[in-house]
């Protein structure tokens, strides 16, 4: 791969974002190093939020350029502006530093945007470790989205410079749902989403905590709720169904269990319990059925991810409430994190 030197102006600037990675940031830089030749100059930029560790030193190890941003509200959508409004290249891609690209997704999509409309680009991203705990291995599948025109992307993603600059870049209001949100000012404009199928990074979510996978959730919800609200009045409003559909989700789910609960202790039986894992279970079958696309060989992946797409409606359902909350009192929350 060909760096950018002052004599040229890269075709392509690698935007990684980071806090605290460690070892996880070393491995995301090196992909980039090793990535194919997109037939251009690359330039590396990392944007560091105040880490801890020693992320920084692992990056200038690297010969990468490193900016630091220490705002008192830190969040991706900061990092990711303070990147690419450095950046030279025509294209910017954006990445975590917890994540690892493949080495032939820039130059295989490159391509596609020799077509005018396409504005961003994104691939695959899959779990580096699903076998390491059940989380990894559930959550991988949310990763999975059908290829082609979308709604939106994910934090990793191939963007015309040009566009950012049009739409005034990531929503730095925002602690989470950033990317979504851009997209749809992105769309508004006139321009296309373009998921591809084919893969593009690996992921090291290195989730082994209940409490971990809470706050994961949990943030979701924030997100839900905040990027609804912002968008509901707009050409291309995003999540303001889910939003509402999560409620009720959320209250059918605390009613089924107290209800199951409640009973066994009121007639002293254990068939109201029954009652109640056999509504559960036979959501996460009809749900399993439904995703059966995501992984067709894999059907207990499946019932756990179907387990999953329930229950983790209670912290979306929570993270809702801390939004609307927040809003009520005029409070700005911190960055939401779960590693």
């Amino acid at each position: 791969m060909k760096t950018s030197t002052s004599l040229q102006p890269p075709l392509l600037s690698v935007v990684v974002i980071g806090r605290n990675e460690g070892e996880r940031l070393s491995r995301c830089l090196q992909s980039v190093l090793n990535m194919r030749d997109p037939k251009g100059r690359v330039e590396i930029i990392y944007v560091d939020s105040n880490s801890q560790d020693d992320s920084i030193i692992r990056a200038e190890g690297l010969g990468v350029k490193v900016i630091m941003v220490k705002p008192e509200r830190p969040s991706a959508a900061l990092g990711r502006n303070a990147g690419w409004r450095e950046a030279k290249g025509e294209y910017v891609l954006f990445l975590d530093g917890d994540t690892v690209l493949h080495p032939d997704f820039v130059d295989d999509s490159m391509a596609e945007f020799n077509d005018p409309s396409v504005a961003v680009v994104w691939g695959h991203r899959r779990e580096i470790h699903p076998e390491q705990s059940l989380f990894n291995r559930v959550l991988d599948l949310d990763w999975i989205y059908p290829p082609g025109p979308s709604e939106f992307c994910g934090g990793d993603a191939i963007m015309r410079r040009s566009v950012l600059e049009e739409v005034g870049g990531f929503n730095a209001g925002l602690i989470a749902g950033e990317e979504p949100e851009l997209c749809q000012r992105i769309r508004g404009k006139g321009y296309t989403i373009l998921h591809v199928d084919r893969a593009m990074t690996g992921h090291d979510l290195a989730m082994t905590r209940w409490s971990a996978y809470w706050r994961r959730a949990f943030r979701a919800g924030y997100a839900y709720a905040d990027v609804s609200d912002r968008l509901k009045d707009g050409p291309f409003p995003l999540w303001v169904r889910e939003s509402k559909r999560n409620l009720i989700h959320a209250v059918v789910l605390l009613v089924l269990t107290a209800s199951g609960i409640l009973g066994s202790i009121l007639w002293p039986s254990w068939w109201p319990l029954m009652f109640m894992v056999i509504g559960l279970g036979f959501l996460s079958v009809r749900t399993a059925i439904k995703v059966s696309w995501k992984s067709k060989d894999d059907w207990l992946t499946l019932l756990l991810y179907g387990i999953h797409s329930h229950f983790q409606q209670i912290p979306i359902f929570a993270g809702q409430l801390a939004w609307f909350w927040d809003r009520r009192r005029h409070l700005k929350r911190q960055l939401i994190e779960y590693k």
